[in-house]
């Protein structure tokens, strides 16, 4: 049997696709022969969708008419073919078409169709063959049923010269619409129908007179009409309407007339006194039809000065008119999703940047893309950072070395509108002055000995995104003045060129110096200082947030244990003593060296005191923390100390045991012991 539709994803982009047959609507609407539509859809469909034949089938009352295309050799253009006629009586039966069509005594292997309808009118169908096995995805589907639409627009217009044969009324206004190709032409080279809704109004005055024309888009969720497009403002300006429930057109195709306002309501609830407001305006009489295109309902509405100016003779050219304006609201929706989708690719394309920048900053040794800690003072930090994270204001991150600036730094950038941009860091102390500048602002070919080529620095690498300066108390006195004007002009140049760059980035400084001593020394411009110092940030010192040295020592050792062999086992309790009681001059960094040191030694197993390598906690740490000194000759006593380092910690921890014995390296149930011998309950 041959495969019909082979279950695959869509494989290109439907919206290109159905651009590239969209032209020939004016030219099939007005074609004289339906073997001229096949003709000139097969040609276009040769660009879009593989072929072979084509196939196109009308059901008329008197029965079926098939012609089929077999595409050239040479240029893909065919001879329609007719097909043996035979009586088909319905949809059912209609479907029965491909089977004949299937076309497997010419090797034909897969093939594609679609229904032509007017309305809810089964016409016949189209489809296409070819000698290929799974050549057809959803998406030729898609731009299939889009050349049936065409089709039937051609049908809607034979139908139209039909009718005007069959009454002497109908034929003058049936034929002028048949003959005017305006209509058309308007709507099918627009997206949006309001834009050309005047010139509808003048085309279709022609042959249906009005005053005023106005369509309302159905909500289905409300049960709200909403205005969309208006011929003119001469009328009430209202963007909702609540019909009755009796009141809401229902079917597609259904009418209203209203011969004479002065005599009939307008079924609606909302707004009150709506005739009141049209009869203002001087009209009378009301014509309006409900059709659906593409899932969206939408409705239009004719409106004269005078009286009985509608009848129901004028319902089937108000259809006709509705058919054309469907293609038109088909349009816009096919924009909207066109929209949509280059919205979605657009989105896509910012997350997958923010993934990336954010797997960097998580892969990163230092640790640099978690932020670990609970302490109060760290939260307070990080409460900082994220309120100024939201603006583009320059940054001072203060602290000794080693507190973890840089982490503060990248979570600043994690958290603003630059995250999509990339984060560049430099280290100012790393490099020597003439290098330093190269590298911040880059240089010229033949701007220095050894610069045989032109090269950006980090200032444009950075645009768009943050430039971190580590150390900037380091900085030249020669890079601090060319860095000012970056700061006050948002502008610079590269070394040995004259040429005015722009600077599009965040700066982001930190430095483990007193800068304001450094001003007084002359080693630091003040103007530079009070452009850094915009808003400052001071990281505390990891011994004035103990409460985090377990919860970072942790992360350092899952972090650490994923590069070895054989990852540490974890802290025994007297190494946890040793982490909480150490005075860690090096701060974070020095925590995690002396972590790594211990994982290489313990060879995985547990990291004890000993495999840490650290220097008891000095004695005046415990004096300096009792609230009461100790008498004389009993600083020695390690009962005395004990007592007091375990009230201290208490009081600190406002009586929390949870946080108290994890202060202290101790388990619950070894708190609650000292508490009880101290008599500290």
């Amino acid at each position: 049997m041959m495969q019909l539709f082979p279950d695959r994803p869509l494989g290109r982009e439907i919206v290109d696709r159905l651009e590239a047959i969209h032209h020939l609507l004016p030219d099939l609407a007005t074609a004289v022969d339906v073997r001229d539509v096949l003709a000139q859809l097969t040609v276009a469909a040769s660009q879009v969708i593989p072929h072979d034949e084509a196939r196109l089938t009308i059901v008329t009352p008197a029965g079926r008419q098939s012609w089929r295309v077999a595409r050239s050799s040479v240029d893909g253009a065919g001879i329609p073919v007719p097909a043996a006629n035979d009586f088909v009586s319905d949809e059912a039966a209609a479907s029965d078409v491909l089977d004949g069509l299937s076309g497997q005594s010419r090797g034909m292997q897969s093939g594609v169709r679609a229904p032509v309808r007017i309305g809810q009118d089964f016409m016949g169908t189209i489809g296409f063959l070819s000698k290929t096995a799974g050549s057809y995805t959803e998406a030729d589907l898609v731009v299939v049923q889009r050349m049936a639409d065409f089709v039937a627009i051609a049908l809607t217009h034979h139908r139209l010269v039909d009718e005007a044969r069959r009454g002497a009324a109908e034929r003058e206004r049936a034929a002028a619409l048949a003959a005017s190709e305006d209509l058309l032409r308007t709507l099918s080279k627009t997206l949006d129908i309001r834009d050309v809704f005047v010139r509808v109004s003048d085309i279709v005055a022609r042959v249906l007179p009005h005053d005023r024309m106005s369509m309302t888009l159905y909500d289905d969720t409300t049960g709200e009409i909403l205005r969309h497009a208006v011929s003119n403002d001469r009328g009430p300006a209202l963007m909702r309407i609540r019909p009755t429930p009796s009141g809401a057109l229902k079917a597609d195709g259904s009418f209203r007339i209203i011969a004479d306002l002065t005599q009939e309501l307008i079924p609606v609830t909302d707004p009150p006194g709506l005739r009141d407001q049209w009869l203002a305006a001087g009209y009378r009489s009301m014509l309006a039809i409900r059709l659906d295109a593409r899932g969206q309902s939408f409705g239009l509405q004719f409106w004269s000065l005078r009286p009985g100016a509608f009848s129901p003779d004028d319902v089937t050219v108000a259809r006709r008119i509705g058919d054309h304006v469907a293609l038109a609201v088909s349009h816009e929706r096919l924009a909207e999703i066109a929209q949509q989708v280059a919205e979605a690719r657009a989105h896509a394309e910012r997350l997958e940047l923010r993934v990336k920048s954010l797997s960097e900053a998580l892969d990163s040794r230092a640790g640099y893309g978690r932020v670990v800690g609970q302490s109060e003072p760290w939260q307070a930090i990080l409460k900082q950072a994220a309120q100024v994270a939201a603006t583009d204001t320059t940054v001072l991150l203060t602290g000794e070395s080693g507190t973890g600036k840089e982490v503060v730094a990248r979570f600043i950038y994690r958290a603003s509108a630059r995250s999509t941009g990339p984060f560049v860091a430099i280290n100012c102390a790393a490099l020597p002055e003439q290098l330093l500048e190269s590298e911040l602002f880059g240089h010229e070919r033949g701007a220095f000995t050894g610069a045989h080529q032109a090269r950006p620095g980090q200032l444009e690498m950075a645009a768009g995104g943050v430039l971190f300066l580590d150390e900037v108390a380091e900085m030249s006195p020669s890079a601090q003045a060319k860095f000012l004007r970056v700061l006050q002009e948002r502008e610079f140049q590269r070394l040995g060129s004259t040429r005015v760059l722009k600077a599009n980035v965040r700066v982001i400084a930190a430095t483990n110096r007193d800068l304001k001593k450094a001003m007084a020394r002359a080693d630091f411009r003040e103007d530079l200082y009070y452009r850094l110092n915009v808003f400052n940030i001071l990281v505390p010192p990891l011994r004035e947030h103990r409460d985090d040295i377990l919860p970072l020592s942790q992360a350092f050792l899952d972090e650490i244990g994923r590069s070895f062999g054989r990852p540490p086992a974890g802290l025994t309790h007297d190494a946890k003593d040793a982490l909480l009681n150490s005075r860690w001059p090096g701060n974070v960094r020095e925590l995690r060296n002396a972590l790594e040191r211990a994982a290489i030694v313990c060879e995985g197993g547990l990291i004890t005191a000993a495999h840490l390598s650290l220097p008891r906690a000095p004695v005046e740490l415990a004096a300096a923390s009792s609230p009461e000194p100790p008498a004389a000759g009993s600083t020695t006593d390690l009962t005395i100390v004990e007592r007091d380092l375990v009230r201290q910690v208490m009081q600190e921890c406002g009586g929390n045991k949870s946080r108290a014995a994890q202060r202290l390296g101790l388990t619950r149930a070894q708190l609650y012991v000292r508490l009880r011998k101290y008599q500290l309950e």
